[in-house]
């Protein structure tokens, strides 16, 4: 398994946090969240780990060097945010799998991601996408799933329970990008949402626990709630 962790964001709802520091290596439960993504993916059978980097790259490199708890870690440098589809596309480029698993570098998701990508090479997809339920899904954004595969998102805002996309994705290198792309965009909204009916995500329902720690209150509830993994 090759993994691409998105690890350059600049955690502006955080800034008051994180002085020096940039989102993925917020402290959670006396170690960086980073620690405990890449803790799940060595347990998951990972053997390399692609890091996209920008933000206050060095503290992250510094911390890591090029090696963790077994797993080789590769640096997929952005000199200018590329936004999260740039960081994927230009990642993808140095990796040497036919799929790879991408993870948001400020998400958790108790998730198998050894079964996701034998799911996805089961359903014969050019992306998979890890969904979870969510009693209030207005923060995220639904996403419409019928039978394994996705075929709609809808815009935040809207309360209620529902599917959301949990951040966790398994592409194929060779995945066609569409022409009329820059070389920064965003992955979810510039690519994911125009192309569903192109791509026919396949849906892969994760039951387990779910966090992202992109606001303070998150973060907060991380550091009790993420302390067992």
């Amino acid at each position: 398994m090759e993994a691409i962790v998105l690890a350059g964001g600049l955690g502006t709802r955080l800034a008051s946090r994180l002085e020096g520091i940039p989102k993925a290596m917020a402290p959670v439960a006396g170690r960086p969240f980073l620690e405990i993504l890449l803790k799940q993916l060595e347990r998951a059978g990972c053997g390399r780990v692609l890091l996209s980097v920008g933000h206050l790259r060095e503290v992250i490199q510094d911390h890591f060097g090029s090696s963790f708890e077994g797993l080789a870690l590769e640096y997929v440098v952005e000199e200018e945010p590329l936004g999260t589809g740039g960081a994927i596309r230009k990642a993808l480029e140095r990796a040497s799998e036919k799929a790879v698993l991408v993870l948001n570098g400020d998400t958790f998701l108790d998730a198998d991601y050894a079964a996701m990508l034998r799911f996805h090479q089961a359903e014969g997809s050019a992306l998979t996408i890890a969904v979870t339920q969510q009693a209030d899904a207005s923060r995220y954004g639904r996403v419409r799933v019928e039978g394994n595969r996705i075929v709609g998102f809808e815009e935040k805002g809207r309360p209620g329970p529902g599917y959301i996309n949990a951040g966790a994705y398994v592409l194929q290198t060779a995945i066609a990008w569409p022409a009329a792309l820059g070389e920064r965009f965003s992955f979810e909204r510039d690519f994911l949402m125009p192309e569903t009916s192109r791509l026919r995500p396949a849906a892969f329902e994760v039951e387990g626990f779910f966090l992202d720690i992109g606001v303070p209150e998150d973060l907060d509830r991380a550091q009790t709630e993420l302390a067992q993994f």
